[in-house]
């Protein structure tokens, strides 16, 4: 199947050259392609991979750091385990699955302070619950953090159409695309939207393009999903982790997509749910965004967090997750429940943003009469951000908000061509990966 270019070995190489580099952790939710990322990673960059799962621990890999605090002995074991010496330099040393050897967490603190010669990259399934987990200790200041997300579309694209991925790369400037290019982006988008950003269903859509497959794979990413609710959660809480997480798609399918408890159950409270949202965030599978009554820097110092929305983390889970038909995205059945499609954009755009600036997103509104969908803190300004899943831009949201706070930027995602209207730059949906690089490159 397809193998995609990840951007995020630019991170995984700037990690590797730091002067100041200290042992990797990896997070990003169970089966954005963390394990594959570093495999590749080491193969690519490093003459020698020396690879461990910690997970069912069949050859007593625990034992090693059970027995010994010492780095290099740690090293000089892990070696004969494999049979071959693992050199300083030249060998990146994979520890998969941290999260279940506490004792290998606690190693990263040697390796740091006594044995940086090495280059040791982690990850682990819901690293962010355990991290959290009281009880469990933590090298707090001795290791470097690195955010993996799903495929973006431009990831997708470079194996979808390259030749539209290379033209992609070009546009640096908002002003409009021939419409012919922009066709050939719409089109490759639909069936983003379709797959998602998950590796295995990606490959399917973008090597085979077959539906049926690629909503088995989302399917079972989803079941696993549901496994980890009860694997890793306590009797009590597991139940009402499942209630939110099902209560995803009915929450989204809103005008107002404020999260409203008594959508995932009748009667249901805020005191009984945080902690089950909490994990949800903690594992990477859902994004909260925050009311932001305060447009205002720095955005976090204004939260309302009392409301909120939640958003999946991936656009093609989110869609099998609401049993959204593909059909319903794509040919000539294109259409459907027009709420929902913008959900979808929604979400997609999040997923966009987050990935590009490394942050939580957050919502303003006035009152009952005007809500901007996102806020994004770029620098020293806030960005406005407003999304629609089709051509009508209808709404007078954003214009509220200018005549409210008078911004020098707003920006709105559609399906028109790329444009700039004053402070208002209209950009295609397929080319939100391209936010930052626009903005760069403003008249």
């Amino acid at each position: 199947m397809a193998t995609f270019q990840r951007t995020i070995e630019q991170s995984l190489a700037a990690w590797k050259a730091s002067s100041r580099r200290k042992p990797l952790l990896l997070h990003g939710a169970r089966q954005v392609g963390k394990t594959w990322a570093l495999k590749h990673f080491g193969a690519t960059h490093f003459s020698d991979l020396a690879y461990f799962s910690l997970d069912k621990d069949e050859s007593g890999l625990r034992d090693l750091f059970r027995t010994t605090k010492d780095p290099h002995r740690i090293v000089e074991q892990l070696g004969y385990v494999r049979g071959r010496r693992i050199v300083a330099g030249e060998c990146l040393i994979v520890l998969d699955e941290i999260q279940e050897c506490n004792e290998a967490l606690n190693a990263l603190k040697y390796f740091c302070e006594d044995a940086p010669e090495y280059a040791v990259a982690c990850a682990g399934s819901l690293l962010g619950i355990y991290l959290g987990h009281e009880g469990q200790s933590f090298p707090v200041g001795k290791v470097d953090h690195v955010a993996m997300h799903p495929l973006t579309f431009a990831e997708f694209l470079f194996v979808k159409n390259p030749a539209m991925h290379a033209y992609m790369d070009t546009i640096v400037r908002p002003e409009p695309l021939p419409q012919i290019f922009f066709d050939k982006l719409r089109e490759a988008f639909v069936a983003y939207t379709v797959c998602g950003g998950m590796p295995e269903p990606a490959a399917l859509m973008a090597d085979f393009d077959h539906q049926d497959e690629v909503d088995t794979a989302l399917q079972a990413i989803l079941h696993d999903y549901a496994l980890d609710f009860v694997k890793h959660t306590t009797p009590l809480v597991a139940p009402r982790v499942k209630h939110v997480w099902d209560a995803l798609p009915s929450q989204l399918a809103k005008e107002n997509r404020k999260f409203v408890y008594q959508l995932v159950r009748p009667g249901a409270r805020a005191r009984e749910y945080e902690v089950a949202i909490d994990w949800l965030v903690q594992a990477g599978l859902v994004h909260k965004v925050a009311h932001c009554p305060t447009p205002s820097v720095p955005l976090k110092a204004y939260e309302d967090l009392a409301t909120f929305k939640l958003y999946a983390l991936d656009i093609g889970l989110l869609r099998r997750h609401a049993e959204v038909d593909a059909q319903l995205l794509v040919g000539e059945a294109r259409g459907g429940n027009a709420e929902f499609r913008g959900a979808l954009a929604e979400n997609y755009v999040l997923q966009s943003l987050v990935a590009q600036y490394g942050s939580a997103l957050r919502y303003w509104t006035s009152g009952n009469r005007a809500e901007v969908d996102f806020l994004v803190q770029d620098g020293g300004r806030i960005l406005p951000v407003e999304v629609k899943s089709g051509v009508s831009i209808t709404g007078k949201s954003l214009m509220q908000y200018e005549k409210t706070y008078q911004p020098a930027l707003r920006l709105r995602y559609s399906l028109r061509n790329l444009s700039i209207d004053g402070n208002l730059v209209n950009i295609p949906l397929f080319l939100a990966d391209r936010t930052q690089t626009l903005l760069r490159h403003l008249p």
